[in-house]
């Protein structure tokens, strides 16, 4: 941009004509619409969060082998009448997250989170991912989707 000649007030910006909007901005296409997979968000990962994201999607895949898995909101998404889990890689945690995670009974008690509804096991080595007590919290995370539908529609 031009700066204004010394004395000299910029000019003002233009306004769109009475009755016209001005035009939306192109939104970037999902990461589901531009066609990446869970495939390729494992490819992506590094060091142990892409061994602990590779294990936990054979968790949940072995726990719940008729839900569909998509990338949604940018991570690995497991749907079985409307979303139930998904995962999450950051750069010291992987995080097995639930929808209705405030509803589940965790006996082992892995779940952190305060919100409403959604809770999520945030696990920080290789070490921390076991079997049995995930593949209960997802298998458990079904059976309310289940009962109640889709969490996302109000169910």
């Amino acid at each position: 941009m031009k700066k204004p000649a010394p004395g000299k007030k910029p000019a003002p910006a233009k306004k769109p004509a009475p009755g016209k909007k001005p035009a939306p901005a192109k939104k970037a296409p999902s990461a589901r619409e531009s066609g990446k997979t869970v495939d390729a968000y494992v490819a992506g990962l590094s060091g142990w969060q892409k061994e602990a994201v590779s294990l936990l999607r054979e968790i949940v895949r072995r726990a719940s082998p008729e839900a569909t898995e998509s990338i949604k909101w940018g991570q690995p998404v497991y749907e079985l009448r409307g979303p139930f889990a998904h995962i999450k890689a950051f750069a010291r945690t992987v995080h097995l997250g639930f929808w209705r995670g405030a509803e589940l009974e965790d006996p082992s008690k892995l779940l952190t989170g305060e919100g409403a509804r959604m809770r999520h096991v945030s696990l920080s080595s290789l070490d921390e991912v076991s079997e049995v007590p995930l593949a209960a919290l997802v298998r458990e995370a079904i059976a309310l989707n289940r009962a109640k539908g889709d969490p996302t529609k109000g169910g």
